[in-house]
């Protein structure tokens, strides 16, 4: 049986003096070539909120409000990050593989997924997340 990979990073949520988000700030930077690209963004705040959902699952963190004060963000914006977890499974593990960014801006944003996490039907999730990747050019489905 093969051992699990663990990854840690610290993450700095402050921002630079522009008010743009500081990039998240490992110990060190993995090795990767340099045609790579980037992960997008929405795939590292759906892994980001499966890392919090199992810190509070372990008790590790007692609730939101204390993610928000370690990550120096507001609740609001944690319970952002957290809806992910409200998607169907196969959206957040569509999210967690999208294809790594070459150049530009990503096409699927947090606030595009907020309408459909709040969708209790997993069916019509599904239904407006291939619409999204459809209207987005991605391959969602």
């Amino acid at each position: 049986m093969s051992q699990p990979i663990v990854i840690e990073s610290t993450i700095d949520f402050r921002r630079s003096g522009r008010g743009r988000p500081r990039r998240f700030v490992g110990d060190s930077q993995p090795e990767c070539s340099s045609d790579s690209g980037r992960v997008p963004r929405i795939s590292r705040l759906m892994a980001l909120a499966i890392r919090f959902e199992g810190l509070i699952h372990t008790g590790s963190v007692r609730d939101y409000a204390e993610l928000a004060r370690l990550g120096h963000v507001t609740r609001a914006r944690i319970t952002q990050i957290m809806n992910l977890r409200l998607l169907a499974p196969e959206i957040q593990e569509k999210l967690l593989f999208l294809p790594s960014i070459q150049q530009g801006a990503a096409s699927i944003h947090l606030r595009d997924l907020q309408k459909i996490a709040i969708e209790p039907n997993w069916h019509n999730q599904r239904r407006a997340w291939q619409e999204l990747c459809q209207e987005n050019g991605i391959a969602g489905s």
